[in-house]
């Protein structure tokens, strides 16, 4: 009894030490439709919330530091039902939306929440006793086919972009969908690219394998897997296999593991657990170190986690467990946070250096002009006609 006091006492002394930083939480988009976005209502309180895995009263019991908290939008509907160019404008204005409510949370609660998009802000939040609040995009189906909206995403706070959900885009397959590229698109390379310059971390959490070889390949940062497990202990689609565990040790990335039951559950077993949910963190910790290892619950993303590890209260139990099976502190630190902490700066540092290339230019949408040729021509001539009276009333004439 006094060995699991003792392992209760220690975790709750590293998760004051070092925030824990999930990965995924889908809870704004709990909170837009439960609510229907209006925080402003003076009824509305997110300290408890009658569904679902989170609420802030319960992210403070779990000691959470800080969470990516996604701006999910769902895929679109195939071409046949519906409009793709008018449902394209409606996933941007659903994301913007998203992306609102995350910034509302914070100004609602800024004694509790506060907003951060670098490792500095993540820990200055962290340290005056807030849950730092970051924010992820779960799809290049939301950026509408457009480089400029996946710059003023970043320019909003998102910090990072899921290649795919579950669907195949225009840019890369899922892993979920039978392949339309083989992988990324010539577009999806040039996403990668792209994103590597403005800072935003690739994440490869719902990619098809393909997608995942091909993208550590493009990539120039480190990349990230924000709510992902292991192939190895559950084969399951989303999951991530040895190969690919491996070149994420080299690329110097993360995969931070999802609680999803259906990703963790032993072959045999009905329910998923806790100590499921340690397995998989400890078999990618002992193949590739556990400086590549992080958490992405993918809470309020599913209806129930496994037995004891079922909502944002439990993460204690997590630290917990890892300690009692002789995971180190320093270890243990790095999983919770450490680790993608250090990517984020990593990539920040990346996309610093490519801004000062002048050989690099920013990923251009193609446009579709109204000018004509005629409009030109006149434009052309007017623009004589006025250098002609400048050079005139220069000689006096």
């Amino acid at each position: 009894m006094d060995k699991i006091a003792n392992y209760t006492d220690a975790a709750r002394r590293i998760l004051r030490e070092v925030p824990l930083i999930d990965g995924h939480n889908d809870w704004p988009w709990n909170i837009r439709e439960w609510f229907e976005s209006h925080l402003g209502q003076p009824d509305i309180d997110l300290d408890s919330i009658p569904i679902g895995q989170t609420d802030l009263h319960r992210l403070e019991q779990g000691l959470l530091g800080a969470q990516f908290w996604s701006a999910y939008v769902p895929c679109p509907k195939s071409p046949e039902e519906h409009d793709p160019a008018l449902e394209s404008l409606q996933i941007i204005r659903t994301t913007l939306q998203q992306i609102d409510l995350i910034h509302r949370i914070v100004e609602r609660y800024p004694t509790r929440f506060g907003f951060a998009e670098t490792a500095t802000e993540v820990w200055n939040v962290f340290r005056s006793g807030r849950i730092a609040c970051l924010i992820g995009v779960e799809g290049l189906h939301q950026i509408g086919n457009s480089f400029s909206v996946l710059r003023m995403y970043r320019r909003l706070g998102v910090r990072y972009v899921t290649l795919t959900h579950t669907k195949n885009n225009l840019f890369a397959d899922a892993s979920t969908a039978d392949p339309t590229h083989n992988g990324l698109s010539e577009r999806g390379r040039a996403a990668v690219q792209e994103m590597n310059r403005v800072g935003l971390m690739v994440d490869l959490s719902h990619t098809s394998k393909a997608v995942q070889l091909q993208a550590l390949e493009t990539s120039v940062a480190p990349v990230i897997f924000s709510h992902s497990s292991c192939h190895a202990l559950t084969a399951h689609v989303r999951n991530v296999d040895d190969e690919v565990l491996d070149l994420v040790k080299i690329n110097g990335g993360v995969v931070m593991v999802c609680f999803l039951e259906a990703h963790v559950t032993k072959e045999g077993n009905e329910r998923a657990t806790l100590a499921d949910v340690v397995d998989h963190i400890m078999y990618m910790g002992k193949r590739i170190g556990y400086a590549h290892v992080g958490v992405g619950s993918d809470f309020d993303g599913m209806l129930r986690g496994p037995l004891r590890l079922d909502q944002v209260t439990d993460y204690p139990a997590l630290v917990e467990r890892l300690l009692g099976l002789g995971v180190t502190d320093d270890e243990v630190k790095q999983v919770l946070g450490l680790n993608i902490l250090r990517v984020m700066d990593h990539v920040d540092a990346v996309a610093a250096s490519l801004q000062r290339n002048p050989s690099i230019r920013p990923a251009l949408d193609d446009i579709t002009t109204r000018w004509t040729d005629d409009i030109r021509d006149m434009l052309v001539k007017e623009g004589k006609r006025r250098l002609q009276d400048k050079t005139e009333a220069t000689n006096g004439i």
